[in-house]
């Protein structure tokens, strides 16, 4: 048996070496960095939009609101990169700033409804924020694969929204003899699918470009033996 002090004896190891504790100043100065990061990306996402949202195409049928544009973009782009509840912040931020471009106003519920919950609900797409960025890990070129079903989601959670909105606040609206909900779903659907096609070829051109300048996840380089 090795005694204790013939020189054999591995060197006491520190508690934050045994317990594999970060080193606290280094990633608390990254975790603040990674917040600012964010917090910026949230702040561009929400100007973004804006400007999107005023480039806009307008069919007959939308009396009420709605229009054909990339508005949605930023936020499903930042939703992606950043996660869910950055979607969700750039999506209220989004609206807020969008009822101030163009107010629509029915009752007070009407408006959180198609300018709070529609456009926050375009930030679910970040669920699929862990699996797109595996995904692009794994390769670049899937990420948009993997994206695609979490644009949608993000796609119809703000349908979702407008929807009900259409059904309890704007059913005067529907043409004599055509049910209410079918109204809001015809209402609808003729400028969200339009949008959501167009979000889908921006973000086929966009997610690539942001990896390739700002990738959400840093890639660890591996040692060749």
């Amino acid at each position: 048996m090795r005694g204790p002090h013939d020189g054999s004896t591995p060197p006491k190891a520190s508690c934050r070496q045994i317990f594999g504790a970060p080193n606290t100043l280094k990633d608390g100065i990254g975790m603040r960095s990674q917040r600012i990061l964010t917090l910026v990306e949230i702040a561009l996402t929400i100007a973004l939009s804006a400007v999107l949202s005023l480039v806009a195409a307008r069919l007959p049928i939308n009396v009420a609101g709605g229009t054909i544009s990339f508005a949605m973009l930023p936020i499903l782009v930042l939703a992606l990169r950043r996660g869910v509840w950055a979607g969700v912040i750039a999506g209220v931020g989004f609206g807020m700033i969008d009822y101030l471009i163009e107010p629509f106003f029915v009752a007070y519920a009407q408006v959180v409804l198609d300018y709070g919950v529609a456009f926050a609900a375009v930030g679910l797409a970040g669920l699929g924020s862990g699996v797109y960025k595996r995904a692009v890990l794994a390769n670049p070129k899937t990420g948009l694969v993997a994206a695609l079903p979490f644009i949608l989601l993000g796609g119809v959670g703000r349908f979702g929204a407008a929807w009900l909105s259409g059904v309890i606040f704007f059913g005067q609206n529907a043409p004599a003899g055509q049910a209410v909900w079918l109204y809001s779903l015809v209402y609808n659907l003729s400028y969200l699918v339009p949008s959501l096609i167009l979000c889908i070829v921006g973000a086929a051109l966009v997610l690539p470009a942001l990896e390739t300048a700002v990738p959400s996840t840093p890639r660890v380089a591996v040692p060749t033996l």
